[in-house]
C-alpha cells in the first residue's frame, strides 16, 4: 500500500519534474551553490506574488520556479536571454502543435 503522502503524483505536470531535475543537476555540477537558488527562487516567488496577489502553490509556483532558473542561467553567462526566448517559444509552438497525448519533441 502507498503511504497516504506519496497517493498524489510529486509533480502536476512532466515539465515541471524537468525542470526539477535540471536545476538540481546545475548546482549539483557547481553552476550555482543551493543558497544562491534559494534566494533567486525566493525572489521570483515575491516578484510574482507581487503582480498576481495570492499564490495558488501550483502553475504559479512553477512559473516562479523556471523565471528563477532563467535568471540564474542569464546571470551566470550559461544561455543568452534571446537563447533562452526563443528556446522558449520554439517550445510553445511546438506543444501547441502537438496532438494531446503525444509527446511534444522540437
Amino acid at each position: 500500500m502507498i503511504p497516504a503522502e506519496f497517493a498524489e503524483p510529486a509533480f502536476t505536470d512532466p515539465w515541471h519534474a524537468q525542470a526539477f531535475a535540471l536545476t538540481v543537476h546545475l548546482s549539483e555540477r557547481g553552476a550555482f551553490t543551493w543558497p544562491d537558488w534559494a534566494a533567486t527562487f525566493g525572489a521570483a516567488l515575491a516578484a510574482r506574488r507581487g503582480v498576481h496577489g495570492a499564490l495558488d502553490g501550483g502553475a504559479d509556483y512553477w512559473a516562479a520556479w523556471l523565471a528563477a532558473l532563467e535568471t540564474l542561467l542569464a546571470t551566470r553567462d550559461m544561455a543568452a536571454p534571446g537563447d533562452v526566448a526563443r528556446m522558449r517559444d520554439a517550445w510553445e509552438a511546438a506543444y501547441l502543435a502537438t496532438p494531446h497525448g503525444a509527446p511534444v519533441t522540437l
